[in-house]
């Protein structure tokens, strides 16, 4: 059998991807290592790039490359219109969707006490500052319909409610439990258009 500190290593490196249990984590590095070495470099390599270079826009909170992501540059976007999401991969759903042509902003999770995961751990206080330094009409809650998104969502609104802007929540075409990254476009489309006042 074979036991080197760099395959445990590696191993272990990718058992820290979401899904990725010991098993899996095998089978990719001995994958890597035995049939794709060239693969297991450019990945190696993307990794290392993205990690360099990609950042927090400043405005939004989503992952990007500059300082402003090309959401928030953009003069094409409906800039009174804020859509609230828990992750960046809820964002690019949305916008593979094609049903959305506001801005956004990103939390980059959501509240679950019994993680240790609270509203200081989240992007609120940036999110506060877009409401109080922006005119935005409306705010479209856009959190996954768990648990946690429901309790991340009425924390949106009642921090939202004191901009005096309209609050929409996506509607429950959405299933319960299910997450926006996985929903089809149609289905999306269908929540967008059945948003309802919070």
């Amino acid at each position: 059998m074979v036991n080197a500190h760099a395959i445990d290593a590696l191993k272990q490196a990718l058992r820290k991807l979401p899904g990725v249990g010991p098993k899996t984590a095998q089978r990719m590095a001995f994958h890597l290592l035995e049939r794709d070495r060239e693969g297991a470099v450019e990945i190696a390599a993307a990794i290392n790039r993205a990690v360099d270079s990609v950042v927090h826009c400043r405005r939004c909170n989503t992952l990007s490359e500059k300082e402003l992501c090309d959401i928030c540059s953009s003069v094409k976007r409906e800039a009174e219109i804020l859509c609230v999401v828990e992750t960046p991969a809820d964002l690019e759903a949305i916008e593979q969707a094609g049903v959305f042509r506001g801005m956004y902003f990103v939390l980059m999770g959501h509240l679950s006490p019994l993680d240790g995961i609270g509203p200081d751990d989240l992007g609120f206080d940036r999110l506060r500052r877009v409401l109080e330094t922006e005119s935005i009409e409306e705010v479209i809650i856009a959190t996954n319909l768990t648990t946690e998104g429901e309790v991340t969502s009425e924390y949106i609104r009642e921090l939202t409610e004191s901009a005096g802007c309209r609050i929409t929540r996506l509607a429950r075409g959405l299933p319960m439990g299910g997450e926006l990254e996985y929903m089809d476009p149609g289905t999306l489309t269908q929540a967008f258009e059945d948003r309802r006042t919070v």
